[in-house]
């Protein structure tokens, strides 16, 4: 069983203003990675959502809760957020959308990097890919019987359609320990990503899942009824600095 990375996650959305996303994404991936990561964050990726061009995604990591409200002390209170903030938050029309997750169990965590992340400008070590996250919103709890059917169930289906999860995530209901950023409490969630070549890869995938008779039969009419609205999908583009890719 492989190590728990980043017990605590966060799913960051941000609303940009048009034609700002390449602005804050060359302003974070100089300024804001090894920042970060220097007073105790892993800064686990950083992506460009290809369905809004307006839109910046990233996740970033905690080993607990006390230990979140630190790290985001000493950086929101820091020289590095203080001297780029003004350029940063220009960006942005809103910043506030924040899951708050954990992984769904021991093997549900992000895996550990395979390299050590570019430096700036240098051309990326490996191939470019793309990450999907699928968001589903549930009416209740994902409880344990249910992260259960989803490794034992779920996850084979998904595999063999060509979208073996990569993490899967739950909410993780602890109460905000940096209030300064606003996080979705009120919501039930169960978050998963999946690794792709291409986008050509990503429509197969969700073809195969279409036209798979264990996928409509024995997994969707199961897990469609803890659904509380329709899941949502992010396609998500690595940025040059990513680790996640």
């Amino acid at each position: 069983m492989r190590a728990l990375r980043c017990p605590v996650v966060e799913l960051r959305q941000y609303t940009l203003h048009p034609g700002q996303r390449d602005v804050l994404i060359d302003l974070f991936d100089q300024e804001f990675v090894e920042t970060q990561e220097a007073v105790g964050m892993t800064v686990l990726g950083q992506f460009r959502d290809l369905d809004d061009p307006d839109r910046f995604v990233w996740l970033r990591g905690f080993d607990d809760m006390p230990r979140r409200a630190d790290a985001l002390e000493s950086f929101y209170g820091g020289p590095v957020w203080h001297a780029h903030r003004d350029r940063a938050n220009a960006t942005m029309i809103d910043s506030d959308d924040v899951l708050l997750l954990r992984p769904a169990s021991a093997r549900g965590g992000f895996p550990a990097p395979p390299g050590a992340r570019q430096a700036p400008g240098e051309p990326a070590a490996s191939p470019p890919s793309l990450l999907l996250a699928t968001i589903w919103y549930g009416h209740g709890p994902f409880d344990t019987p249910f992260v259960e059917f989803f490794e034992r169930r779920v996850r084979p289906v998904l595999t063999e359609a060509g979208g073996e999860p990569l993490a899967y995530l739950r909410s993780e209901h602890a109460p905000n320990t940096f209030p300064a950023l606003p996080v979705r409490m009120n919501e039930e969630v169960f978050v998963w990503f999946a690794r792709f070549a291409d986008e050509g890869r990503i429509d197969d995938h969700l073809n195969r899942l279409r036209h798979s008779a264990h996928w409509s039969e024995e997994v969707l009419p199961a897990v469609s009824q803890r659904w509380a609205r329709t899941p949502q999908r992010l396609r998500l583009a690595p940025t040059e600095r990513s680790v996640l890719r």
